[in-house]
């Protein structure tokens, strides 16, 4: 099959979102100094974590705005971990001052996911155009693609801030093809997010390659051209 456009997601597929959030956890806990009330760094990350899967999936699904999103995801953790019997400080205010300095410690970190400069730089000398498809916000995007030296390979960057919708919406994908001029028809669509990269893509009519970087236990659809957990397996169909 011959493809001439790739739509690559981002975080955790090429970016290690994961990793260089974890470094930026421990430098907001540590600027925040709530090491003095509480007491168990890894319970907080765990708590943060599943917040944030959480609030995630509902701005997904349009059941939360950003902004809802950048507050809950700092609010819940604090409340669960902290020690202190007055809580009052953890304003929404409070929330957006922190996710604004987290983020700044996050979006700096160049940590890509294995293989990911090689596979680029492959795909590239194969004359692919290759495209962002992300739901991440758009002035953080930007500053992580600088800082892992990614944005170099891209010749879009399509953001679900930009189309006004997110994956997997058929809207979002609308205006990827029209902000590309990619034909569906030759397009390949490349992600870890089941729901929102593969079965977006598949629904949309395209054919996608699921990068399980997590093991995921998911039946996966049949229609999907390939399940993976490297991303230099891409080679062998590139």
């Amino acid at each position: 099959m011959k493809f001439n456009d790739l739509f690559f997601d981002f975080d955790d597929t090429l970016y290690d979102t994961r990793g260089n959030n974890t470094l930026g956890l421990r430098e907001i806990f540590d600027a925040c100094e709530w090491g003095k009330h509480i007491p168990d760094f890894e319970k907080f990350t765990r708590s943060y974590w599943k917040a944030n899967e959480e609030v995630w999936a509902k701005y997904t699904r349009k059941e939360m705005t950003r902004e809802e999103l950048i507050v809950a995801r700092f609010r819940r953790p604090l409340e669960e971990c902290t020690t202190l019997k007055d809580t009052s400080f953890i304003t929404d205010d409070y929330c957006r001052e922190v996710s604004d300095k987290y983020l700044d410690f996050c979006s700096c970190k160049p940590g890509t996911v294995e293989g990911a400069h090689e596979l680029m730089r492959y795909l590239k000398e194969k004359g692919y155009r290759l495209h962002i498809c992300s739901n991440g916000f758009h002035e953080v995007q930007y500053r992580k693609l600088r800082a892992s030296e990614m944005e170099q390979y891209f010749d879009k960057v399509i953001l679900s801030e930009d189309a006004g919708e997110n994956k997997p919406g058929r809207g979002f994908f609308d205006y990827a093809f029209a902000q590309t001029g990619a034909s569906p028809a030759s397009t390949l669509m490349v992600g870890d997010n089941y729901q929102t990269d593969i079965l977006g893509a598949l629904n949309y009519g395209l054919k996608a390659v699921w990068f399980n970087r997590w093991n995921a236990a998911q039946t996966p659809d049949e229609r999907i051209l390939l399940t993976t957990k490297s991303l230099l397996q891409l080679k062998e169909i590139l």
